[in-house]
């Protein structure tokens, strides 16, 4: 199915108040900042990726939507305020500053559905350290989660080849993250989801028809399928395996020829699903149900899509290992601060030093994706630079793709990036952004990053210890 602008709502309805959802040490910061005279000191802040996680090849910007729902609703009420009084978290100079809290920087970042790399700058956060630095561990929640669902699904639809994928893994994660799963999945190239909230909320098409108790609840297998086609119509879906599966497929394609049609499509969740597929499609058509489809089901990954690419499979439903980014439940994505303004009134570059892989590289960076004359990427470019003006000039000159657009400019959100549409343009975007990695990258093996990355320096600044 494919998902159109117009199938997708508006942004959903303001949110409660998101600005709890952070942790306690962003809070006392932000005091000790407002006792030195620091916290108004211009800043900037990258969100990336040291590093991709282990067998991923690119990760797949997602949650861009969300969060920026998620900054507009970052305001303090008044019993969050009398909660952080009570629990004596900060002082009241502090909670004083929080009533009037509005996030009115700007953020810059990769459009939802870009592929990534190592150190892909995919938001970049700007404004006084007071209000960018406590929004922190709201955009890397988002950040983390949606990305690796979106990273898996991406390898998912790979190995799919087309073939249309769909979320069954609300019951496999908790509520809320059911939901973000369900969307990031389509950002991913799934095409529907089994979560009636997340269809609500994203204008998803949702599907589904019965599980095995619905089977086990009637007399007879007979009656069960007769039951499900009278009430959803011969181009139901019916769950096949409760029992018997060659004569659950015998029975309902019977069932629907006495409702007056073909049946849609069977759905296999158990078994050897190469094995069963193949028998179940030669049973279909001997019977001439030549039109009805095969779904399967059952703990799917990537690799188990991959397996069933030889058999006569239809489509996929995939649940447990979609949720969970398919054994990466988080794309390791951290927020760090890159450049501020000094007591001499200059930006400068800062950076951390530690030892263990955990060192940045200072200096706000210009992102690109060098393409080469076939279309196929060949490095991530990243440049620092004083101006937006340098960077996209340093950008052009090596014939690299600018990668970041604004998402809220002085603390207003741009709405193309959220409501209706943007999900459907996340989706197409991924989709065009894929196709411009190297072969080696769809790879679902363990290997190198699908592109290099480059750092550019133009002006000679650099981070010093401090």
């Amino acid at each position: 199915m494919t998902i159109t602008p117009g199938d997708l709502p508006a942004s959903p309805p303001t949110a409660l108040s998101t600005s709890l959802m952070t942790d306690m040490y962003e809070l006392t910061m932000l005091q000790s900042a407002l006792r030195a005279g620091t916290a108004e000191r211009e800043s900037v802040f990258e969100l990336f990726g040291r590093k991709l996680p282990a067998s991923r090849r690119f990760g797949v910007v997602a949650g861009t939507g969300r969060l920026l729902d998620a900054v507009e609703s970052f305001a303090f009420t008044s019993e969050q305020i009398d909660f952080l009084h009570r629990a004596g978290v900060v002082d009241d100079a502090t909670l004083d500053f929080l009533r009037d809290y509005r996030f009115r920087g700007t953020i810059r970042g990769y459009a939802e559905g870009e592929c990534y790399v190592a150190g892909s700058p995919l938001l970049t956060v700007e404004g006084t350290f007071a209000e960018a630095c406590i929004i922190e561990t709201l955009a890397l929640s988002i950040y983390n989660y949606d990305c690796a669902v979106a990273s898996a699904a991406s390898r998912m639809t790979i190995a799919a080849h087309g073939r249309p994928c769909a979320d069954f893994g609300a019951r496999r994660a908790h509520e809320e993250a059911a939901i973000a799963a369900a969307r990031a999945a389509i950002v991913g190239g799934f095409t529907a989801t089994s979560n009636l909230e997340a269809g609500m909320r994203y204008g998803i098409p949702t599907v589904g028809t019965s599980a095995h108790s619905f089977t086990l609840l009637h007399d007879s297998e007979e009656e069960a399928f007769a039951a499900q086609i009278a009430s959803l119509g011969t181009g139901t879906t019916i769950l096949v395996d409760t029992y018997d599966i060659a004569m659950g497929v015998e029975r309902a394609v019977k069932a629907a020829r006495a409702a007056g049609g073909e049946l849609g499509a069977v759905r296999l969740d158990s078994g050897d699903l190469v094995a069963e597929a193949f028998k179940v499609r030669a049973q279909l058509d001997a019977l001439g149900a030549t039109t009805t489809r095969i779904t399967v089901t059952n703990d799917l990954d990537e690799h188990a899509i991959a397996a069933l690419g030889a058999a006569p499979v239809d489509s996929y439903g995939v649940g447990t290992k979609l949720v969970t980014g398919s054994g990466r439940p988080t794309a390791a994505l951290v927020y760090k601060l890159v450049e501020r303004r000094g007591a001499d009134g200059e930006m400068a570059e800062v950076a951390k030093f530690s030892s263990g892989g955990k060192s940045t590289v200072g200096g706000r960076k210009w992102a690109g994706r060098v393409i080469d004359g076939a279309g196929t990427a060949t490095e991530e470019l990243l440049v620092s630079a004083r101006t937006e003006a340098e960077g996209l000039a340093a950008l052009a000159e090596a014939g690299a793709r600018p990668l970041q657009v604004p998402l809220v400019v002085d603390g207003e959100i741009v709405e193309e990036h959220r409501g209706e549409g943007a999900l459907a343009a996340a989706a197409e975007r991924h989709q065009v952004s894929r196709a411009e990695l190297p072969y080696e990258a769809w790879r679902l093996s363990d290997g190198d990053a699908a592109i290099p990355t480059r750092y550019l320096d133009l002006d000679g600044r650099t981070a010093t210890r401090r």
